[in-house]
């Protein structure tokens, strides 16, 4: 049984006046509309139809054709674009907002992209 002075706490661990770090802050939320910095872009699309397999699959094969990072979020869950699952498990409907992040050296191309196949929906 180790006595008191063999147990670690977590100023031994991080050295005298050191804070342990907690959980890491809730990220701002996103701006609605269209946002662009050098190497990203946010657009948010008002759904015209349900986000059904096939747009879900035109999404996928866009997002694959850019190198850039690219995210679509709604409703508080965010995905990757290339899994044709999980943007059909985001259950957006027609008239609800979906926002696209991209970011890389393509980010313009990508989530233009992406906004024209959400926005022409069928």
């Amino acid at each position: 049984m180790p006595s008191s002075s063999d147990t670690a706490t977590s100023t031994d661990i991080a050295g005298p006046g050191t804070a342990v770090a907690g959980p890491a802050p809730a990220p701002a939320p996103a701006p609605v509309g269209s946002a662009t910095t050098a190497d990203s872009r946010t657009i948010a699309v008002v759904l015209p139809a349900h986000l059904h397999a096939r747009p879900a699959g035109r999404l996928a094969q866009a997002a694959a054709r850019f190198s850039s990072s690219v995210e679509l979020e709604h409703a508080g869950r965010t995905v990757n674009p290339a899994g044709i699952l999980a943007v059909m498990g985001l259950g957006a409907v027609a008239g609800t907002t979906v926002t696209i992040r991209a970011s890389g050296e393509d980010a313009d191309d990508a989530a233009a992209a992406l906004a024209e196949i959400l926005a022409t929906a069928e």
